[in-house]
């Protein structure tokens, strides 16, 4: 595949559990020798020591991948998007049928993003089991999943679970509930979220591609939790109920419902300026694959790119030290009122600090709000040009994900 340098294929595992990146006392000396680290050594910086090989080779490949490149994600990419600034499309039960390989991200590019983004939500939701939209929901996300791996795709889950007290919005705003501490052991609440992860660890076996394989997903559960627009907000529970809940949800899919096609993902929102601010609430590295931050507000312009870049710096250095992949876990310019938006704004503030993040995801397409340009839009040459550069990897530049160098 073109735009890969050959570190890719030739890195120390001595060097890659110290700080990911190969090094040299001094140029004139000889390259050491090059040993790829086993799947089992790989396991020992995971959460899950008993995840998939898959699961220990994506993770390896992205901590790798992000030593040069990144790759570009786009949430819902085959599951909606826009035609034209009054069509849209989108694969749910109650619109005209549409082909589950159509992407706006391809439609533009020629290439499919290299990370999928999906959504829980309407499959461990609170809703009645017969009701056939739902039903609907589980089945093409469970076959977008697949198709994306079966193309060499990442896929990442992130969860907005409806309130498990109110059983109503996931908002705080429309459902001003404290649920946190009702749902940790010994709240009157816990057994109603223990269905709701029972419910995903279902799904989560269900994903099997054609390789017959389970397919490895990137979980990210109680995301932005440093804002207070979720009922797993800052204002709504304390930095131990919050950790308690990260932890509680790691160790009943691993341990009690043996999920192991799971990368955990913890990211919270831009409301941090150094690294004890941003760690306020980390649960700790036994229990995180992948630290991460959702940024729009300091990436609407160029005004903010210094703060953006210093907020990747803060992740990406934390996630070397901890040994964890990195990733801009959201982002994006609603409607792109900037027209190079990704290559002036984005672009430019990914790379002005050094950073080693894996993935950068813009958020889903709809008519209302778009993240990534459809066809013809003025955006869509800058777009192309953001796809062209060598930093940039999309779905037909990655190499094999899912196996080893």
């Amino acid at each position: 595949m073109k735009k890969l340098a050959p570190w890719l294929t030739v890195l120390a595992f001595t060097v890659w559990v110290a700080c990911g990146k190969p090094s040299k006392a001094d140029d004139s000396e000889p390259d050491p020798e090059v040993v790829t680290p086993t799947l089992t050594e790989i396991r020992e910086q995971l959460v899950d020591k008993n995840a998939t090989d898959e699961t220990a080779a994506l993770f390896y490949n992205l901590r790798t991948m992000a030593e040069e490149h990144i790759l570009f994600g786009h949430q819902d990419a085959t599951k909606r998007g826009l035609d034209n600034p009054n069509t849209e499309w989108a694969n749910e039960a109650h619109l005209p049928i549409v082909s589950t390989e159509k992407s706006d991200v391809q439609t533009v590019t020629g290439g499919y993003p290299a990370v999928y983004g999906h959504d829980f939500n309407h499959i461990s939701g609170f809703f009645d089991p017969g009701n056939s939209w739902f039903a609907y929901e589980k089945q093409i996300a469970r076959q977008l999943t697949i198709e994306a791996y079966d193309r060499g795709g990442v896929n990442t889950y992130c969860w907005h679970y409806a309130n498990p007290v109110s059983k109503e919005s996931f908002y705080w705003s429309e459902s001003p509930v404290k649920a946190v501490s009702r749902i940790l052991p010994g709240g009157d609440h816990h057994e109603v979220y223990k269905t709701s992860l029972e419910t995903i660890a279902e799904y989560a076996r269900s994903l099997v591609g054609a390789d017959g394989k389970p397919v490895p997903v990137i979980f990210r559960p109680f995301h932005e939790f440093d804002g207070d627009w979720f009922w797993w907000g800052r204002a709504h529970c304390t930095a131990e109920e919050y950790k308690a809940l990260y932890r509680f949800t790691v160790e009943y899919l691993r341990d009690e419902l043996d999920v192991r096609n799971f990368l955990y993902a913890w990211s919270p929102d831009r409301n941090f300026n150094t690294e004890s601010q941003y760690v306020e609430r980390y649960p700790g590295d036994d229990y995180v694959d992948l630290v991460g931050m959702d940024n729009y507000g300091d990436l609407q312009s160029a005004a903010t790119l210094a703060a953006a870049a210093q907020k990747m710096k803060i992740v990406s250095d934390f996630a070397e030290q901890h040994r964890k992949v990195a990733a801009l876990t959201e982002t994006g310019l609603s409607n792109l009122t900037q027209a190079d938006w990704y290559t002036t704004v984005l672009l430019k503030a990914l790379r002005l600090r050094p950073v080693k993040l894996a993935y950068a995801l813009a958020w889903a397409n709809r008519k209302d709000a778009f993240w990534t340009p459809y066809q013809n839009h003025p955006a869509a040459a800058d777009f192309r040009a953001f796809k062209a550069d060598s930093y940039v990897l999309f779905g037909d530049e990655t190499p094999a994900m899912y196996k080893l160098p």
